[in-house]
């Protein structure tokens, strides 16, 4: 197999790929928002006020699209490191992953999840 199929299979060739439809789409957004700003988007934190441990994310892409990593870290820093772990996963880190016992990967993506949410408290004002 040749070309870009063949490209696609290899580990470094899907990173590569993952990495460019990412950047492609958050300077899609980033310009897209440009353009006009749809306001708050997450349906929970519309609906209560209190944001989820997920706000920020798109944001995220927005900032890492107009060129800003560092807003883009502190807008969501669990968001922005899954960016980066789904796009290297290829590359190994799935199968290192995989190698943790499920009792103990339940536990960091519980307590990823929950530090995300007390963080999104903070940076929204909620617990000033």
């Amino acid at each position: 197999m040749t070309g870009v199929m063949a490209i696609r299979r290899r580990p470094l060739g899907v990173a590569a790929t993952r990495v460019t439809a990412m950047t492609a789409a958050a300077l899609l957004v980033a310009a897209a928002h440009g353009v006009h700003d749809p306001g708050i988007i997450c349906p929970f934190r519309a609906l209560t006020g209190i944001p989820c441990p997920f706000c920020g994310g798109t944001t995220v892409f927005i900032e890492l699209g107009s060129g800003h990593p560092v807003r883009a870290l502190l807008a969501n820093p669990l968001v922005f490191l899954g960016a980066i772990v789904f796009a290297v996963a290829p590359l190994g880190v799935e199968d290192r992953w995989r190698s943790v016992a499920p009792r103990a990967r339940a536990w960091l993506f519980g307590t990823a999840v929950t530090g995300s949410g007390i963080w999104q408290l903070f940076r929204c004002g909620v617990l000033l």
